[in-house]
């Protein structure tokens, strides 16, 4: 009678740890679901698409990227947790003059996808999380040229384009060849989308100067006064907040610029006067001026008029097909 006790209060024991490791089994392989990139869409608010990336989740070192919460910028996780099938974290910057936006988003998981929220300066916005589309197209040579289309040139109007922004005070205004903004303008969107294309821009900044052009409604390349710094992240011909450029190309402040930027696919190559800054450089999601998430689909370009002065002219795109 004692052995029969004995022995079923061992397989007692041994069923209990098995069932506890294997619940911490599943609990590390559920958690591991929230790994990887995903792209967030908010639910009924007026708030631009954001990218996620997080790495480490059900292992020992959780960390993360969040683009777009706390400005256009990709700012990493500065506290983070997972407690109870929950992700919280927190993302910051620092604006010059010292002033810090914080941001705090909580996180799911639900089926293929995430389910959350994000709050910032107690305006709390709830948003669904799906992983980024599949593009299958490369820079591999295979690509020609199609019919350049004049986007601004000699004795243009703003006809090819739209405002994509309501409520600025300022406007554009086409004077003697040049598109330029007064004051604080709306986002200037092209009323046509393009996929696959080379794009010439011409543009001239002032002292300190900054802007940026859109391509496909989704992807910045920073204009940025930095003429004789070290290239940065946040400089001039950066894909903004994702990849640096491989040297600083940039003309003294109030000198018109040239930019020659090929997207096909994610493979992204951008030359200022001349020198190449990014070569065939990955796209590995959306950034600052992002207006939608489905990457896989033909977007607009755009060009940002409030941040300061701009002048832009001869704006040529020619599509690329195979």
């Amino acid at each position: 009678m004692l052995k029969a006790t004995v022995v079923f209060f061992l397989v007692c024991v041994l069923t209990i740890g098995c069932s506890s490791e294997r619940e911490s089994v599943d609990d590390r392989l559920d958690t591991a679901r929230f790994n990887g990139e995903w792209v967030l869409d908010a639910v009924d608010a007026d708030h631009e698409p954001m990218a996620l990336e997080i790495s480490g989740a059900g292992a020992d070192v959780l960390a993360g990227f969040l683009t777009g919460a706390a400005g256009g910028r990709t700012q990493p996780f500065l506290e983070s947790e997972i407690v109870d099938g929950e992700l919280r974290f927190m993302v910051e910057r620092t604006f010059d003059g010292g002033r810090k936006v914080r941001a705090d988003t909580t996180a799911r998981v639900v089926g293929e996808g995430l389910r959350g929220s994000t709050t910032r300066n107690g305006r709390t916005w709830e948003w669904i999380g799906r992983r980024p589309d599949v593009i299958e197209d490369h820079d591999d040579g295979s690509w020609r040229d199609g019919d350049p289309v004049v986007l601004f040139g000699r004795d243009s109007h703003l006809s090819l384009w739209r405002d994509l922004d309501e409520g600025k005070d300022g406007e554009w205004r086409a004077t003697d060849d040049v598109l330029h903004n007064i004051g604080s303008a709306n986002t200037l969107a092209t009323r046509e989308t393009f996929w696959n294309f080379r794009l010439h821009v011409e543009y001239r900044l002032q002292e300190n100067g900054n802007s940026g052009i859109g391509l496909r409604g989704r992807y910045e390349v920073q204009l940025y006064d930095d003429h004789e710094k070290p290239p940065g992240i946040h400089g001039n011909g950066a894909l903004y907040s994702r990849i640096t450029p491989q040297v600083n190309a940039t003309k003294a402040p109030g000198e018109w610029q040239a930019f020659d930027i090929t997207l096909i696919g994610r493979d992204l190559t951008v030359v200022l006067n001349g020198e190449t800054l990014i070569d065939k450089g990955r796209v590995d999601g959306l950034t600052a001026m992002a207006i939608d998430s489905r990457e896989s689909t033909p977007g607009p370009i755009l060009l940002q008029g409030d941040h300061g002065p701009v002048e832009f002219r001869n704006i040529v795109i020619t599509p690329l097909r195979q």
